[in-house]
C-alpha cells in the first residue's frame, strides 16, 4: 500500500459522504416549527418571533454548532441538512449565520398574529385533509387562532356544553 500526500490546499479535496459539515436550512421547505431549535444541544439554533414584523426568524450559528446532527435528525420537512463543507474559515461573524424569516399566520377572529407560521397551518391542513369535511372545518378555525383566542373559544365551548349561559358563568 502506498501513501500519497494530498495537494490540499492547492487543490479542493472533498470530504468523505459520511462527513458531517455546515448545517444549512433549505428556505423553501423550512415551516419553522422550531423543531431543530430544541434539538440542538449548543444552541447554535435560535427560533425567535417577531410579532411587530409578522416574522419567525430561524438562526443557525455555525461557529456554535458541534455537527451532532440532531437537527437535521428531527427536522419534518428535511429543510435542516448537514452538508460536506468542511472549510468554513470567513472574514466576518456574519458569514456563519444563516436567517431564515417565515410570515406568522394571522388569528382568524382578532388578527393578531399567532404563534404558528403560516407553511405549519398549510402542512397541518394537508395532514388533516382526510377528515370529514365538517371536523376538518373545525380544526381549521382552530389552527388559525391566537393563544388568547383559543383559550376564550375553549371557555365558550366548554361553557355552552355544560349547559350554561354566558351570564350564568362567572369566572372565580
Amino acid at each position: 500500500m502506498s501513501y500519497v500526500t494530498l495537494p490540499y490546499p492547492l487543490k479542493p479535496v472533498e470530504a468523505p459522504p459520511e462527513y458531517r459539515g455546515r448545517p444549512v436550512i433549505d428556505p423553501n421547505i423550512c415551516i419553522g416549527c422550531g423543531a431543530c431549535g430544541r434539538a440542538c444541544p449548543p444552541d447554535a439554533i435560535s427560533v425567535e418571533d417577531d410579532e411587530v414584523a409578522g416574522v419567525r426568524r430561524v438562526k443557525v450559528d455555525v461557529s456554535r454548532c458541534i455537527r451532532c446532527a440532531r437537527c437535521e435528525e428531527v427536522c419534518p420537512t428535511g429543510a435542516m441538512k448537514l452538508t460536506r463543507e468542511f472549510e468554513l474559515a470567513g472574514p466576518s461573524k456574519e458569514d456563519m449565520v444563516q436567517v431564515v424569516e417565515l410570515k406568522l399566520a394571522k388569528c382568524s377572529f382578532c388578527g393578531r398574529v399567532t404563534n404558528y407560521t403560516e407553511r405549519q397551518v398549510m402542512m397541518a391542513r394537508e395532514i388533516l385533509k382526510h377528515l370529514p369535511p365538517d371536523l376538518m372545518d373545525e380544526f381549521a378555525g382552530r389552527m388559525t387562532l391566537c393563544t388568547k383566542c383559543r383559550s376564550l373559544k375553549t371557555a365558550e365551548y366548554l361553557i355552552l356544553t355544560a349547559g350554561l349561559s354566558r351570564n350564568q358563568y362567572e369566572p372565580g
